[in-house]
């Protein structure tokens, strides 16, 4: 065999030997891609993204788009030559698996806590939402979780709404534990509440539960050794005046929560918030309106700039990163708060855009 055809012969059998090795050897990575947008403002699946009954409501038009990151699974194993394409391919990142999924979570574990983010999300969204239109609510101390095997398993159930703890009133989660770390480890502790499913039906019937009772739990030592606890973990609801539904499927974590507050904001108001326009965004939003930094956010970028967006509310962190990749014919629009947002919407419907708070490049 001529040494020419020999040496072609052995450079192609190591490539093939390459990648086959590039395809069954697993790589410690995960892959982001731009993920789907959906307008809070029309419907999914054939369903109103929001749902709002009991209170007048408002045509809208335009868009006000969330935005998602498609990861792969936690339990995926990517290959060398997935990793290297992901590498080269424009909208796509590639990461340290670790950073997506940390301290070894599995899939059910990560999609559970990212069900729980998404629920949070949405309850802030219509906090930050009445809260920005002056429409009053309630705001409630409740029995967030039991502890499995805890004194109170049994005896408080989570969505119980706490009135007082040894008789002294509640009106944060902070009072709950105040109260009980007052007793010793074995003493006993009133609690007066509400059961869940009364206070439920109370806010369906769009009243105040009158009836409560005193549920009586003896204290155990915690993990610690230094302090009584009763095994429950104390958290705030919200009592509306009227029913806000969101209905959206398969997505999870806390950052539409800007988007969902802005929704409802403008269902619930006579004046198109988007004047027509075509925005996107993202950020998770608290009970006070502040929106907070979020993941992935050059993959939003992208996948709203395919939808159609012209406009993108941003969080300030996010800010720097996002001006570094910005899609052509996205204008980014920096944001703090929901006021921020509402303040820079009013001036996009004007027709102001020159005085838009922008993202700079560092």
């Amino acid at each position: 065999m001529p040494r020419r055809t020999a040496t072609m012969l052995a450079s192609t059998l190591v490539l093939i030997c390459l990648l086959i090795a590039g395809v069954l050897i697993p790589v410690p990575y995960a892959e982001m891609s731009p993920g789907p947008t959906v307008n809070t403002l029309g419907e999914a699946r054939g369903e109103p993204v929001l749902r709002i009954s009991g209170r007048k409501t408002y045509p809208t038009d335009g868009h006000l788009n969330m935005t998602t990151v498609r990861v792969t699974s936690a339990d995926y194993k990517m290959n060398a030559v997935e990793a290297v394409y992901g590498w080269l391919a424009h909208d796509n990142v590639v990461v340290p698996h670790d950073t997506l999924y940390p301290d070894g979570k599995t899939e059910e574990e990560s999609s559970q806590e990212n069900a729980e983010e998404f629920s949070q999300s949405q309850e802030s969204a219509k906090v930050a939402a009445l809260g920005e239109l002056g429409i009053p609510f309630t705001t409630r101390v409740v029995v967030a979780t039991v502890v499995k095997g805890s004194p109170s398993e049994g005896k408080l159930h989570a969505g119980d709404v706490i009135k007082a703890v040894d008789g002294t009133p509640v009106t944060e989660p902070g009072d709950v534990a105040k109260q009980v770390t007052k007793r010793k480890p074995g003493q006993d502790v009133e609690f007066t509440l509400v059961p869940a499913k009364e206070a439920a039906e109370a806010e369906k019937a769009g009243k105040e539960p009158t009836t409560t009772r005193k549920v009586v739990v003896r204290t155990t030592t915690s993990e610690e050794g230094d302090r009584a606890i009763v095994g429950i973990q104390a958290g705030t609801d919200h009592a509306f005046p009227f029913t806000i539904d969101i209905n959206l499927a398969d997505v999870g974590g806390p950052s539409a929560g800007l988007m969902f507050a802005l929704g409802i904001v403008d269902k619930l108001t006579p004046e198109s918030l988007t004047g027509g326009r075509f925005v996107a965004g993202t950020g998770t939003i608290d009970d006070k309106g502040e929106v907070g930094p979020i993941g992935g956010i050059e993959m939003k970028l992208v996948g709203a700039r395919k939808a159609g967006a012209t406009h993108f509310l941003t969080p300030a962190a996010n800010c720097e990163a996002a001006a570094s990749d910005t899609p052509e014919g996205l204008t980014l629009i920096k944001v703090r708060t929901i006021d921020d947002a509402m303040t820079s919407l009013a001036k996009l419907r004007a027709g102001d855009t020159r005085s838009l708070p922008g993202c700079a490049k560092g």
